[in-house]
C-alpha cells in the first residue's frame, strides 16, 4: 500500500512541476513588457507555492493516516502473536507433564 502511494505521490509531484514549468515558459515567451511579466511570474510564483503548501499538507495527513493503521495492524498482530505463544506455552506444559 505504502508503494502504491509512493507511486501516486511522485506522478502528483511531476505533473506539478510539469504544470508550473509549463507556465513558467508560457509566461516568459509571451510578449509582455519587463514590468507585466515579473507581476505574472510573481503571480504564478504564489500559485505554484500554494499548491506545493497544499499538496504537502495533503501528503502529510496520509502519510500520518497510513502511520496510524500500521500501528493499529502492528498493535493486533503482536496481541494475536502473544495468544499464539500463550497458546502454544500451554499446549507444551500439558505435553510434559
Amino acid at each position: 500500500m505504502i508503494e502504491h502511494l509512493n507511486s501516486r505521490g511522485r506522478l502528483l509531484k511531476g505533473i506539478c512541476i510539469g504544470s508550473a514549468l509549463g507556465a513558467l515558459a508560457g509566461i516568459l515567451f509571451a510578449p509582455k513588457s519587463g514590468k507585466e511579466l515579473r507581476s505574472d511570474i510573481m503571480e504564478k510564483g504564489s500559485e505554484v507555492f500554494g499548491e506545493g503548501v497544499d499538496f504537502y499538507s495533503d501528503t502529510r495527513k496520509r502519510a500520518k493516516k497510513v502511520l496510524k493503521e500500521a500501528r493499529y495492524q502492528a498493535r493486533k498482530l503482536r496481541k494475536e502473536a502473544d495468544r499464539h505463544l500463550s497458546e502454544a506455552r500451554r499446549k507444551a506444559g500439558e505435553i510434559l507433564a
